[in-house]
C-alpha cells in the first residue's frame, strides 16, 4: 500500500449518526461485527439498519455505532483503494477511528473504550446542553462571556470559521440565548443530551481514566490530529489526551488549518455524512489554500 504524502481521512462525531448507516460495509466484516455484536450485547446491524427505539439518538448507543461503521470504512477504503493516509483527524468521538487506523488499538480494545466512555458521559456527564454562536470567534465568544458574567458557560466546539459551541448548564445556556437575541447574534440550540467538552464532564473523565487505563495503547503509525491540541498525538501523551478530550474543546478549525499550512490536502470523509466535508470547504475559504475533496465512504 502507497503512502499519499497528502492524503487526510477524516472521521465525524456524534450527531453523524443515522439509521442505515455501515448498509454496505457489515456483510464486508462478518467477524469484526460479530466480536462487536458480543462485546456490546445486542446486534450492532440492527442498531444501525433499523433503530426500532431509537436508540441513535442517545449517547450510550450512538457512539458505539459510529465507532464500529467508521473502524470498517477503514478496513474497506484500505481494500477498495490500497491506499494510506499521511494524517488522520476524527471530529470528537470520530477520532477513536482515527486512532484505530493508526494502529493505536485494536477493533476490539477501541470498542471497548467507547462503551466506557459513552457509559460514563450519560451516567455521570451533568445535566445541560449546547448552543452554537454563527459568525463569531472564540475569542469573541470568550469576551462576551466574560463582560456578562456568564462564567458557567465553556467554548466546547470551534468546527470552522464562525462557527462555535458552548457548552454549560441549562439555565446558563438560555441566558445565553437571550443575550445572543439582543446582541444580533445567531445562536442555535444543539440536540446534545449533555455540556460535552467541558468542565462539566469531569466526572465522566475520572471514570473513564479507569477504562484508558485497562487498554494497551500503541504509538500511531499515522500522525493523528488530537481535538485538544490541534496537533499530532505525542506518543507519551496518548492516554491524558484521550481524557482530557472530554473536557477541553474540540479545535477542528485550528487541526485543519494546521494541516493547510503543509501545503495542498486531498480530504475522505469516512463514515455517516458530509459534515466535516462542509465545514472544510468553509476552512479552505477562509485559509484560501487549495483542497481536494475526496469522496466520502
Amino acid at each position: 500500500m502507497n503512502a499519499g504524502p497528502n492524503r487526510a481521512w477524516m472521521f465525524p462525531g456524534q450527531g453523524a449518526q443515522a439509521k442505515g448507516m455501515g448498509a454496505k460495509l457489515f456483510d464486508r466484516f462478518p467477524a469484526l461485527v460479530a466480536e462487536a455484536d458480543e462485546l456490546l450485547g445486542y446486534s450492532i446491524v440492527e442498531k444501525c439498519l433499523a433503530d426500532p427505539r431509537t436508540d441513535l439518538r442517545s449517547t450510550r448507543h450512538a457512539q458505539p455505532a459510529l465507532y464500529v461503521v467508521e473502524a470498517l470504512a477503514v478496513l474497506a477504503e484500505r481494500e477498495d483503494t490500497g491506499t494510506e493516509p499521511a494524517f488522520l483527524l476524527g471530529h470528537s468521538v470520530g477520532e477513536y477511528a482515527a486512532l484505530f487506523a493508526a494502529g493505536v488499538f485494536d477493533f476490539s480494545s477501541g470498542l471497548r473504550l467507547i462503551r466506557a466512555r459513552a457509559e460514563a458521559m450519560a451516567e455521570l456527564g451533568a445535566e445541560g446542553t449546547m448552543v452554537a454562536l454563527l459568525g463569531v470567534d472564540p475569542s469573541d465568544v470568550t469576551a462576551l462571556l466574560d463582560r456578562h458574567g456568564l462564567t458557567g458557560l465553556d467554548v466546547a466546539l470551534h468546527n470552522a470559521p464562525g462557527q462555535v459551541a458552548v457548552a454549560g448548564p441549562l439555565q446558563t445556556t438560555g441566558c445565553l440565548l437571550e443575550l445572543a437575541v439582543d446582541a444580533g447574534l445567531k445562536a442555535v440550540p444543539l440536540n446534545v443530551s449533555g455540556p460535552f467538552h467541558s468542565r462539566y464532564m469531569q466526572d465522566a473523565a475520572d471514570r473513564f481514566a479507569g477504562a484508558v487505563a485497562e487498554v494497551t495503547l500503541h504509538p500511531p503509525r499515522v500522525p493523528v490530529l488530537a481535538n485538544v491540541t490541534a496537533r499530532p498525538y505525542e506518543d507519551h501523551a496518548i492516554a491524558e489526551t484521550l481524557i482530557r478530550q472530554l473536557t477541553h474543546p474540540v479545535l477542528w478549525c485550528e487541526s485543519v488549518v494546521w494541516l493547510l499550512d503543509r501545503g495542498p490536502v486531498e480530504f475522505t470523509e469516512l463514515g455517516p455524512g458530509t459534515t466535516l466535508t462542509g465545514m472544510v470547504r468553509r476552512i479552505r475559504a477562509y485559509a484560501q489554500q487549495p483542497v481536494n475533496l475526496g469522496r466520502n465512504q
